[in-house]
């Protein structure tokens, strides 16, 4: 494997791919005066090479063969430095004997020119990229296949390489998201397969939980914070326990869960403050519209007087009553009181439209021009999120909160920033400043706010800027983007500390979107990722062909608690699940709920829900090689 990158997300795939999956990784890196947060990239290269060390060691005890199946190098790697990643620097570091290679440069077209040079040495190589512009990632997956099978003189499937375009934007924008609501579900979404997850509190005495199409985790055993414990990996007891069994289901008390409870979504309702607004109620306001009513409703009304007195035709009082209004009617000097009555009475209301039609005219020209300006936050908001950052990062969580109709408002500094555009398309409120600067978070009404994004670029603003959010409202839920997991880990055990009634949550992007890299690299498609307090639990589409563990198994003998289980299984429209469907069964792309007792084929491909160390185990390159046992 090899991994090229300038950022934290390449050390953490090395590491995930070296640890997890226990593959040789080659690790491109720029120079060390060039590299960005040196000290992140120091801890993630130590612990990974603290790892190698530890299973080196046990190695040359026992004399066994490596468990990666490389006879004693299995997850061993080496590091090489260049600026860029030319063609005499991926020949260097072995893309045309690789398996597989990550180009996760935070430059897009780094990105694109080094791998169309990967591809010409390599044609059966696995390209995994990184690229923030989806309908570009599109493109360039379709031409680099098309380069592999026309190399290699074959199709899909015919040993040519395959490419896979991801963003770490994107992989992370849903548990970022996600994570700021209590009670909202947890959302992957990916080719049209939608699934989600609901935090669920624990049931009251008396009370029978409803299981949902499955349990997922088990929450943290803390009564005031969910995530009162680490959530780390190997954390003990009292932390999230992911793919429980049954009887531990059973078995816990006073516990949250994380539970599957719908599969399909049709979009976000209209809000229902504007689901009877006409289609000019963009251009004018309520009171606008209203004056004008109650100006039609006269007009109405000396008609019918009109009528009435002088016995005229419907049509033609109508007529004479709005050639008073606009004052171009013969003066009825000549006629009774009450006609001339109704004509002064006609000529007043043509007064009061002036004004009116003229407000009109000013409201509409003040709406086009403001069409494209940011928009405030209105008067009386409460309930909503405030958004610190509208980069790469909040400008996806941005779309994904819009997605499930949640109000927000945006915090950003930089008036040209990339998610501007977004913001005004969605009609977001934007507060323009700077987020450590005193009045900022209180014109984005902090002090009503449901809870506080902080997603800018820079660590120390994003804690500066909930500490201060803390001050304001200290039950204040707060979810904070840090760029190093350890600094991650700290802050939130401390803010957790001082504010023990509040929910606090810290995440990590690359933390977050290394697993789904990782999994891209082993060839697998991950379908998404759900966090259960600080840790991740994968999605992914796997063809029961070559798996032992689950080849010739019933579906309840291929769940192992804590690691992996399988969730539904893929079907083409119209046909049954393998032949042994259990009746009833819903027929569409996936079937859920399968029985326990359905016997999983080689032809079958199923999706499962598994913790990154299972998927490594269940799905690792090398894991099939050796025996069950």
């Amino acid at each position: 494997m090899v991994v090229c990158g300038d950022d934290g997300l390449a050390h953490r795939l090395a590491a995930e791919l070296r640890g997890v999956y226990r593959e040789q990784v080659t690790l491109v890196v720029p120079p060390s005066g060039r590299r960005v947060r040196q000290p992140v990239v120091g801890r993630a290269r130590a612990a990974s090479a603290a790892l190698l060390d530890m299973v080196n060691a046990a190695v040359n005890r026992t004399g066994n063969a490596d468990p990666g199946g490389n006879g004693g190098n299995g997850g061993a790697g080496r590091e090489l430095e260049a600026t860029e990643p030319t063609e005499d620097v991926l020949a260097e570091a072995g893309v045309e004997r690789a398996t597989a290679l990550a180009l996760v440069y935070d430059d897009d077209e780094t990105n694109i020119r080094a791998a169309l040079t990967a591809r010409r040495l390599n044609p059966r190589l696995r390209l995994v990229l990184r690229l923030y512009n989806r309908r570009l990632g599109q493109h360039i997956e379709e031409l680099l296949d098309q380069s592999a099978a026309l190399a290699t003189g074959g199709g899909p499937g015919s040993g040519s390489g395959s490419t896979t375009v991801l963003s770490d934007a994107d992989t992370a924008a849903p548990a970022l998201a996600a994570t700021a609501l209590v009670g909202t579900s947890k959302v992957v979404e990916t080719d049209g397969l939608i699934l989600r997850a609901v935090e669920r509190n624990p049931p009251r005495p008396g009370e029978v939980a409803d299981p949902g199409l499955c349990t997922l985790a088990l929450l943290s055993a803390t009564s005031n914070d969910p995530a009162g414990a680490d959530g780390s990996e190997g954390s003990g007891e009292q932390g999230p326990q992911l793919l429980p069994d049954a009887a531990a289901v059973r078995a816990a008390t006073g516990r949250g869960t994380v539970v599957l409870e719908q599969v399909s979504y049709s979009g976000p309702p209209l809000p229902a403050g504007r689901a009877g607004v006409p289609a000019f109620g963009e251009l004018f306001s309520r009171r606008l519209r209203w004056s004008l009513a109650g100006l039609a409703a006269c007009v109405v009304a000396l008609a019918v007087a009109l009528m009435v007195v002088t016995g005229d035709h419907p049509l033609h009082a109508t007529y004479v009553t709005l050639l008073d209004l606009f004052s171009i009617n013969e003066p009825a000097h000549n006629d009774d009181v009450g006609r001339q009555i109704l004509q002064l009475l006609s000529g007043f209301v043509g007064l009061l439209l002036l004004p009116v039609l003229l407000a009109a005219v000013l409201e509409a020209l003040g709406t086009f021009r403001s069409a494209t300006a940011l928009r405030k936050p209105p008067r009386g908001l409460g309930g909503h999120v405030v958004l610190l950052g509208l980069g790469k990062i909040g400008t996806r969580v941005l779309t994904r909160l819009r997605e499930l109709d949640i109000p927000v408002v945006c915090v950003e500094a930089d008036p040209e920033a990339r998610g501007m555009a977004t913001a005004r398309r969605l009609r977001v409120p934007v507060v323009l400043g700077d987020v450590t600067q005193e009045g900022v978070l209180e014109a984005a009404k902090i002090h009503r706010a449901h809870s506080l994004l902080a997603l800018t670029s820079v660590d120390t603003t994003n804690l500066e800027a909930v500490l201060y959010a803390r001050s304001v409202r200290s039950r204040l839920r707060v979810v904070l983007r840090l760029y190093d997991d350890d600094f991650a880990t700290a802050v939130y055990r401390t803010l957790r500390a001082a504010h023990p009634r509040a929910l606090t949550r810290s995440r990590s992007v690359t933390h977050l979107a290394a697993p789904s890299f990782a999994g891209a690299m082993m060839g697998r498609q991950i379908l998404g990722a759900i966090p259960v307090e600080r840790r991740v639990l994968l999605f992914a589409a796997v063809e029961v062909a070559g798996h032992p563990q689950l080849e010739g198994k019933t579906v309840g003998e291929a769940f192992r608690a804590g690691a992996w289980r399988v969730l539904a299984l893929e079907v083409c429209d119209g046909e049954r699940a393998g032949g042994g469907a259990p009746e009833g069964a819903r027929e569409s792309r996936l079937v859920w709920e399968l029985p326990e007792t359905y016997v999983l084929r080689g032809s079958d491909r199923v999706v499962l829900a598994a913790t990154r160390r299972g998927l490594a185990e269940l799905l690792g390159r090398r894991a099939r090689q050796q025996s069950p046992g």
